[in-house]
């Protein structure tokens, strides 16, 4: 393009801005932290039908960031958090705290005091497999 010729230039950085934007049905859509938290573990995420989520706040000590919709709710938690622990169903977890083939981000239910974003992931894991009758990975028995 010659100068003064009327058009605009767009940088690289304008360009991943603008594909950033336009979203295809289908793209996994990030959960957001709001404005002045940190996340100095990463974050994932652990997706839960909606009728769990009011009955998992109540049973655990400490809530971090919560996000709902009519479906699910999602607990922000430091990534790997999966590492050694079998999710029961009907948890999902999302590394990243990515949303797959969500419409829209859900909402922010729930911010915690401070500045980090986490549910503790062990109370969580320990309080969902009680609701949901499942006996946690460690505890069961190992077959030689």
């Amino acid at each position: 393009m010659r100068p003064g010729s009327g058009g605009q230039v767009l940088t690289l950085d304008s360009l991943v801005r603008l594909r950033r934007g336009f979203r295809t049905p289908g793209d996994p859509l990030r959960l957001p932290l709001p404005e002045g938290m940190a996340a100095p573990l990463g974050c994932d995420a652990v997706a839960v039908p909606a009728r769990f989520g009011p009955l998992l706040r109540s049973r655990l000590p400490q809530v971090g960031c919560v996000y709902a919709d009519e479906t699910h709710w999602w607990w922000i938690v430091p990534s790997d958090s999966d590492y050694a622990l079998e999710w029961p169903a009907p948890a999902r977890y999302a590394t990243g705290a990515t949303i797959p083939a969500a419409p829209t981000v859900p909402d922010l239910i729930h911010r915690p005091d401070g500045s980090l974003p986490y549910t503790p992931p062990i109370p969580l894991f320990l309080a969902l497999c009680r609701l949901t009758g499942t006996t946690p990975t460690w505890s069961r028995p190992v077959s030689a």
